[in-house]
């Protein structure tokens, strides 16, 4: 926790040094991006074009595909389904706007615009925090439950748990982004990211930011770690349940149903934890960026793969689509 209070002192200290002109209040905020290279523009708005093309065609498919397949009409779908839904939003939320950005000269976004996205990134963040959460207990109720299943993980069950983590994420957002409306901006606006992230925006802000710090920190800390905790004892159930089974061939289907949802775990935890735990330095905001980079368009873009590539249910149902197309034809 300490780690990010030096990187904000640190960022704070950057933007004391733009404080020599007159203040005036902020109509809007300047994103700096990746990189101030001109030459990168191009490149980079290529690359993060086909990243999220990928991205909104995988989980898109991914949504289509369990609504269309009656196979697919369980619990373990059903928050799969919105697990896509909140990672194809989690991309759109920061995606347009910076490719926008890559072909402008300006890289400007209203102070609106700005409270608008930071608000459903946090709320989008944490409400996937504990999607994933749900689908371990999912995973943990399927396999060391087997018998209760059906009356425990009904869809009424499953709509509850599902409207909750969404109530619980954007209530999050909404607290977040009032403190940040109760600051001041009335000095720099250049933000040095490629969104508006909780500390650049801090450092910019005129007026006291105690409590919004104080706000972030606890929200983000705990939230992280009651969710990764929740998950983490799912799996000591699950695997203990799945040690116990004495045939072979049972425990490789058993831990055939969580390896998905386990590897999406990996590649979105670690890259957050990857982002909290490195030391503070004055590279510290460039390094922030590549690793938001990670948890903002790579694990958005991977999770349909994952889902795909490693469970047999969604295979199946893709073969049965390419087929009826065939045949169709």
């Amino acid at each position: 926790m300490s780690l990010r209070f030096l990187e904000l002192d640190l960022l704070r200290s950057q933007a004391d040094t733009m404080l020599k002109k007159n203040s005036t209040v902020v109509t809007e905020f300047i994103l700096l991006g990746l990189t101030d290279r001109a030459e990168l523009q191009p490149v980079l708005f290529v690359v993060f074009l086909v990243i999220y093309l990928i991205t909104v065609t995988g989980n898109v498919s991914m949504i289509l595909l369990i609504r269309s397949d009656s196979r697919l009409h369980t619990p373990m779908y059903f928050f799969l389904s919105h697990l896509s839904f909140l990672d194809l939003c989690y991309a759109t939320n920061v995606t347009p706007q910076m490719l926008v950005n890559f072909l402008s000269k300006r890289k400007t976004i209203s102070v609106v615009g700005c409270f608008i996205q930071f608000h459903f990134f946090i709320a989008l963040v944490i409400t996937d925090y504990y999607m994933l959460t749900v689908m371990a207990y999912d995973r943990y109720m399927a396999i060391c439950k087997p018998l209760l299943y059906g009356s425990k993980m009904s869809r009424r069950v499953c709509i509850f748990l599902t409207g909750i983590t969404y109530t619980y994420g954007f209530a999050n957002g909404l607290v977040q982004t009032i403190l940040m409306l109760r600051l001041s901006f009335c000095g720099p606006n250049e933000i040095n990211h490629f969104y508006c992230a909780d500390p650049p925006l801090l450092v910019l802000a005129c007026s006291d930011t105690h409590v919004k710090e104080m706000a972030m920190f606890v929200v983000a800390g705990s939230n992280l770690t009651c969710s990764l905790t929740m998950i983490l004892f799912s799996y000591i159930f699950i695997f203990t349940a799945i040690l116990r089974i004495r045939s072979a061939e049972g425990r490789r289907k058993a831990f055939s149903t969580c390896g998905s949802h386990l590897t999406a775990v990996t590649v979105f935890y670690g890259t957050l934890f990857c982002m909290y735990l490195r030391p503070p330095s004055e590279t510290s905001v460039e390094q922030g960026k590549i690793v938001a980079v990670f948890y903002i368009f790579v694990s958005p873009m991977l999770n349909p793969l994952i889902y795909s590539l490693r469970n047999k249910d969604v295979k199946e149902a893709i073969r049965k689509v390419f087929k009826n197309k065939l045949f169709a034809k």
